[in-house]
């Protein structure tokens, strides 16, 4: 018997390790090189060239804009993309290279986490939770994870702060201040690991209290520590009322969730993450909430004792319901699960695990035995069937490839070298802008002052003189 549970664990540890690989395959080598992932490589390529640490201001101008607001993909990524594409790699797979690194530290951590909260069993449900998320069919999506975006390099080193939280605070809170420089919306993992700090307190009452005050300064300090050295080198770089009107900036975007558009409402944004799981919105629910029922009756079984899994229950608890509560209430957010993406990686597959770990509890009361197997079946076929599905997806190539991409990129690099040309306009906004940042110009947007007498490049047919066409994608002269 035992022998048969352990060929099981392995065939399943392996189907899930093909799952993987076939995603990530088709996300670094793949999916179309989109124009998030452009924007965000304008600044390690400024970086390299000389000019900063500085995006092509795309959106802040269609300047080279250093330190740029809008680019909230940070330096915990965008350094590293710099120093791998320094060796000469191609840009495109070398920046993924980096996001894609991030990916298999989640899934680690993960396993990590689930080990210690339930054995390996409780090891393998996690890691297969991101592999069920689908983020890929909003309007801005993450395809996959090898995009260069922040939030699955933000939700790693959120995992890897848990793992390393109860021996090394510190360690925990320098790893959550680089979540936070790689994606800012990290901040809402705070109140997480302040419960798990509480938790890990020692005494009762007020002792406890005043253990958790001392013991969450000095994590506290390295959480900043990122965030410090970075707006430090800002303020170096623009001096003091530079520097004002940088921070300036900042708030504005992070207040607009650089979003403007129709009010969405709480049910809208419950059901776009319903429906974001590879399964029926009925099944995703019923998933959800009988892992919820089987951490509950874990809990209520071990009643009478604090169970060491509790810091990480109330932790994931809290950091799920604070991305996920902020995403669903923020009115002017756009339906993209993005948004809520690093605490639901980081955390929701927690949850799956304690729901593992509250499966074995509840199978130690006789009376619970059956209906512990019926709701431990319900989640394990809901998370796997999504994986399955998701993997089998993602194995279908869409109709614009990075390779189909590159073909239609081609002739406009040979015109762009030719003739010298350092900025495009992309026109509109959208598809054409990975193209420029393909041909090795700089981007900035059509209706840019700054960009009145540059080219366009556009997928649409041309007001004015064609310059260079790839049936694709085209180069119009200047209005």
């Amino acid at each position: 018997m035992i022998r048969a549970r352990s060929i099981v664990f392995w065939v399943l540890a392996a189907a899930l390790l093909v799952g993987h690989v076939l995603v990530a395959w088709q996300s670094l080598f793949v999916w179309r090189f989109w124009e998030d992932e452009a924007l965000n490589l304008t600044v390690p390529l400024n970086l390299l060239d000389g000019l900063g640490y500085a995006s092509d201001g795309a959106l802040s101008g269609s300047t080279i804009t250093l330190f740029d607001a809008r680019i909230s993909t940070g330096p915990a990524v965008l350094l590293p993309v710099a120093a791998v594409l320094a060796t000469g790699i191609d840009p495109v797979i070398g920046a993924r290279l980096v996001p894609l690194a991030y990916w298999v530290l989640l899934l680690a951590g993960l396993w990590v986490l689930g080990r210690r909260i339930g054995g390996r069993w409780a090891a393998l449900v996690p890691v297969a939770v991101p592999l069920a998320f689908t983020t890929s069919t909003a309007v801005s999506p993450i395809q996959g994870p090898a995009d260069l975006l922040g939030e699955i390099p933000a939700a790693a080193l959120l995992v890897w702060a848990l793992v390393v939280l109860p021996r090394r605070a510190w360690l925990a809170g320098l790893l959550v201040g680089l979540a936070i420089q790689a994606k800012l919306i990290a901040l809402l993992a705070l109140p997480a690991f302040a419960i798990a700090l509480l938790l890990l307190a020692s005494g009762t009452s007020w002792a406890r209290l005043w253990a958790w005050v001392r013991r969450s300064l000095v994590p506290l300090l390295f959480v900043a520590l990122p965030t410090f050295l970075f707006e430090l080198a800002a303020l170096l770089t623009f001096g003091f009322s530079g520097f004002i009107e940088h921070l300036r900036a900042l708030v504005r975007f992070v207040r607009s969730g650089g979003q403007l558009g129709e009010p969405t409402t709480v049910v809208q944004k419950f059901t776009t993450l319903a429906e974001s799981w590879s399964l029926p919105v009925w099944a995703a629910v019923a998933v959800a909430v009988v892992s919820l029922l089987l951490i509950g009756g874990g809990l209520w079984v071990s009643r009478g004792s604090f169970p060491a899994v509790l810091v990480y229950v109330a932790a994931a608890a809290v950091g799920a319901l604070a991305f996920v509560g902020w995403w669903a209430t923020a009115s002017h957010l756009p339906l993209w699960v993005r948004h809520p993406a690093p605490g639901v990686f980081a955390f929701f597959p927690i949850l799956a695990a304690c729901a593992v770990w509250g499966a074995q509890r509840m199978l130690r009361e006789q009376r619970l035995r059956i209906v512990t197997v019926v709701a431990a079946g319900v989640v394990l076929l809901g998370i796997g069937g999504g994986a399955a599905v998701h993997a089998v997806a993602a194995a279908q190539a869409p109709w614009l490839t990075l390779e189909t991409q590159r073909a239609a990129v081609a002739p406009l690099k040979e015109w762009v070298e030719a003739n010298d040309v350092e900025w495009l306009a992309a026109e509109p906004w959208g598809a054409a802008v990975a193209p420029i940042v393909l041909t090795g110009a700089h981007v900035g947007l059509f209706d840019a002052p700054a960009m009145a007498d540059v080219p366009r490049l556009t997928g649409m047919e041309c007001a004015t003189e064609v310059l260079v066409d790839s049936g694709l994608f085209r180069i119009c002269a200047a209005p």
